[in-house]
């Protein structure tokens, strides 16, 4: 199919799409919407005094492919049941197909039994989506891969990779090297370095408890080096701020430390003030207001929207 008539093909199967937001991330939500040329679906949400979520739709999305867009990031499990009421909502709305949108999906540390008798929560709360009525899911960049085979439905696992990396494009050169802040991270940071034709390091890093680490050691020469310190989350950026001391006590000229989920629990942001970083690179699948300008952000709603595109189009 021909590129003009393949824009004509989507754009007619647009109308049959309706976008529906939550509440925790809806300048994103309203982003994606613009550059699609919809607009959101009109909803009703409310919190009873007790804690109950309330939703209603407003609109008739009978017969439409829906998308609903929730991460489930601070108040993380608020916003889990606002997108499983959403969810049903839809369903009972008669809508053709539902399609749930997660730019950050919560729980997805707790993918494994790492101590006897611990939950794997992030199966529980793949369940708890398509009980809710998902046929679908996106998502960006999950803290870990094997969280796809706790689904039974199709899923589409975007990487904000591309984005950041581009972002960083104007340091190309042979003084550049990505950093990957644990072994968890090599696969993202062999991509990144990749993008960029650039070196890679790699921090082994030890854990004595969450959020705590005993003990980093660096493979890799970063003498004189510009780095990148690319990771999938900052929560409270304890590890990734030691790194980037890490490697400008081994002699990195400059550092600057990236991530697709800016977490960011206290005390993040005061840390990576302060840290070596020249800057922090993050991207909007969470919100943040009123951050530090060392802090950037850059979009993933371009990647979002063409996914949605896509998706529309195969089915």
């Amino acid at each position: 199919m021909q590129d003009s008539k393949l824009l004509s093909y989507i754009g007619e199967k647009m109308h049959r799409v309706a976008l529906i937001s939550g509440s925790a991330n809806k300048n994103l939500s309203e982003n994606v919407a613009n550059i699609l040329g919809i607009k959101l679906v009109e909803t009703e949400l409310t919190t009873f005094k007790d804690g109950e979520v309330y939703c209603r739709i407003l609109e008739d999305i009978r017969g439409k492919y829906c998308f609903v867009l929730q991460p489930t990031c601070r108040d993380v499990n608020k916003n889990l049941m606002e997108l499983a009421i959403l969810l049903d909502a839809v369903k009972r709305s008669y809508a053709k197909k539902i399609i749930a949108v997660l730019p950050y999906f919560g729980y997805a540390r707790q993918d494994r039994q790492a101590k006897e008798n611990e939950p794997i929560s992030a199966k529980l709360v793949a369940k708890l989506i398509e009980a809710a009525g998902a046929e679908r899911l996106i998502t960006i960049d999950l803290h870990s891969a094997q969280i796809e085979g706790f689904f039974d439905i199709t899923i589409k696992h975007l990487s904000a990779v591309p984005l950041l990396a581009e972002y960083f494009s104007k340091l190309k050169g042979e003084d550049v090297l990505i950093v990957a802040p644990d072994a968890g991270s090599t696969k993202r940071a062999h991509s990144f370095a990749k993008m960029l034709g650039s070196g890679m390091a790699i921090i082994d890093k030890r854990r004595d408890r969450p959020n705590e680490v005993s003990e980093a050691v660096l493979v890799g020469d970063v003498t004189n080096k510009i780095c990148i310190l690319v990771d999938d989350m900052i929560d409270t950026a304890g590890t990734i701020t030691k790194a980037a001391e890490e490697l400008s006590k081994k002699g990195a000229k400059e550092t600057y430390i990236c991530a697709t989920h800016a977490v960011f629990s206290d005390p993040a942001i005061e840390r990576l003030e302060k840290s070596k970083a020249k800057e922090v690179v993050v991207t909007d699948t969470i919100p943040h207001k009123n951050l530090p300008s060392k802090i950037k952000v850059v979009s993933v709603a371009g990647i979002i929207a063409d996914a949605i595109k896509n998706m529309v189009d195969e089915i």
